[in-house]
């Protein structure tokens, strides 16, 4: 099950579409859903729990907490639409193709993938773009 939750003004257009990509993104790596709750909220909330379960004094536009058990997946998925309406900007991407891309970055790294070397950031790339191509929304 995804559960899409709004903690400031934000709200998911097409929400079950997109659940729908979402669920066909894990199982096409070879995982199953369990049940994952994106969290949408402010730069400030996600500043302070970045800081307080990271330890991070950054912002971030994701945090990804992982509870998955085996190929089971689940999570909760904390997403600043403030860092990524930036980041759209800076990156001269539409504000919900910068969204699609950090919800399913979060999934993927449930799925085994990390980003913390050039190698790893490659691979989580390529695995962004190549599923942001099958939606057909």
């Amino acid at each position: 099950m995804i559960i899409f939750n709004s903690l400031n003004e934000f709200v998911l257009n097409n929400s079950k579409v997109i659940g729908g990509w979402i669920e066909f993104t894990i199982h096409q790596e070879d995982k199953e859903l369990g049940e994952i709750n994106y969290i949408f909220c402010d730069d400030d909330y996600l500043s302070k729990k970045n800081n307080k379960i990271l330890k991070h004094n950054t912002l971030t536009d994701i945090i990804s907490l992982d509870y998955s058990i085996g190929n089971i997946i689940s999570g909760d998925i904390f997403i600043s639409t403030e860092r990524v309406i930036e980041n759209a900007t800076l990156f001269e991407n539409e504000f919900i193709n910068e969204l699609h891309r950090v919800m399913v970055h979060g999934v993927l790294h449930y799925c085994g993938f990390k980003d913390k070397t050039v190698d790893e950031k490659n691979l989580m790339k390529s695995k962004e773009d190549y599923y942001l191509s099958l939606r057909t929304f």
